[in-house]
């Protein structure tokens, strides 16, 4: 990522590229050609956008940059996982994942440096939050990787709580969906969140993009003691967002559920979750729990997430058991953690 003082074009939108060039006096469609350049070629300088006058490049070039910025780091995993470390416009670091399989190609972005929520699972969280990312530095995340021709699907559950970035989020799902960006369907794309309100009923509002929920318990007491802002939150209201935005047959809405042994995957949980979730068109996602320094939960057995998900289908619920990716690089889910001492990259 370019940290120098010039302002980056990427994460800009068509209107404020055109904002940019009517303040040079150049023709409207010059911001299309602007556009062209960092999404669909994705050049590293202004000097490469061939079809801009000459002057006109030195001129933008005193002010603006590309913004675009490789990895300083990668870590392969032995099933194909890629893990890169991305730093940051402010100096700081991100990760981004690249999860292949078969013919789906899954990129997991940051939103933020680190994170407010605090959950207990999750090594982001103790990281604590370090700052937001622009539109650019998710994008960057997206455009920047070696696998960037071949992504298929993007979800934003990576560093961070996306809905509480919302204004760089919706830039970003913008570009990534329109015809002078990236021109990714919506449906290609999934927002993870604890369920922060109202950003949430915002995002439904303004993005087509699928919604995944973290829920990891049916019960108030018992998620607030994993996701401590369910105290400002309450599982509650949030169902019953979900309930009062209706959601086509083309969105997904989703419910992240991670399990934690003998904690959250009794008979008792089986019926509050089919009672909580009754009517509303979705799946359940059951992801194995991944052990954290200093925690005392510990992941089930495969006897009993099985077991799990076959009462949830009983009670009628479209439930799937996520595949663990990547591990033994720390790039699974809950792992990803830039808390680390980066002074060889500095």
């Amino acid at each position: 990522m370019q940290t120098n003082d010039k302002i980056p074009l990427a994460g800009k939108t068509l209107e404020e590229l055109q904002e940019i060039v009517d303040q040079y006096g150049r023709p409207k469609y010059t911001a299309e050609q602007i556009a062209g350049w960092l999404y669909t070629q994705r050049v590293d300088s202004i000097e490469e956008m061939t079809n801009l006058p000459k002057t006109f490049r030195q001129e933008l070039e005193r002010s603006y940059t590309t913004g675009w910025g490789s990895p300083v780091e990668t870590r392969i995993s032995s099933d194909g996982t890629r893990k890169y470390l991305f730093r940051t416009l402010k100096g700081g670091f991100i990760e981004t994942a690249y999860i292949p399989d078969q013919k789906r190609h899954t990129l997991c972005v940051s939103s933020q440096v680190g994170c407010k929520m605090g959950c207990t699972f999750c090594m982001t969280a103790r990281q604590g939050f370090q700052g937001q990312l622009s539109a650019g530095e998710m994008l960057n995340q997206v455009c920047s990787v070696p696998e960037s021709q071949q992504l298929t699907n993007i979800v934003f559950m990576g560093m961070g709580e996306p809905l509480d970035n919302l204004g760089s989020l919706l830039k970003t799902l913008t570009i990534l969906t329109a015809s002078y960006g990236l021109g990714m369907s919506p449906r290609r794309i999934t927002v993870s969140t604890i369920g922060l309100l109202p950003a949430m009923q915002t995002f439904l509002e303004k993005s087509n993009c699928h919604l995944a929920i973290s829920l990891h318990s049916p019960f108030e007491e018992e998620r607030k003691q994993l996701v401590p802002a369910q105290k400002i939150h309450p599982l509650k209201q949030i169902i019953d967002a979900i309930r009062s935005h209706p959601v086509d047959k083309q969105r997904r809405i989703s419910f992240e559920y991670i399990v934690f042994n003998e904690l959250n995957h009794s008979h008792k949980h089986v019926k509050a979750l089919a009672r909580l979730l009754q009517g509303i068109r979705c799946r359940i996602n059951l992801i194995r729990f991944h052990p954290v320094p200093g925690s005392n939960l510990r992941p089930p057995s495969n006897e009993n997430i099985l077991t799990f998900k076959e009462e949830l289908e009983g009670k009628g619920l479209i439930t799937t058991i996520r595949r663990s990716r990547g591990e033994d690089i720390q790039a699974a889910c809950g792992l990803l953690s830039t808390a680390f001492d980066a002074s060889h990259l500095t």
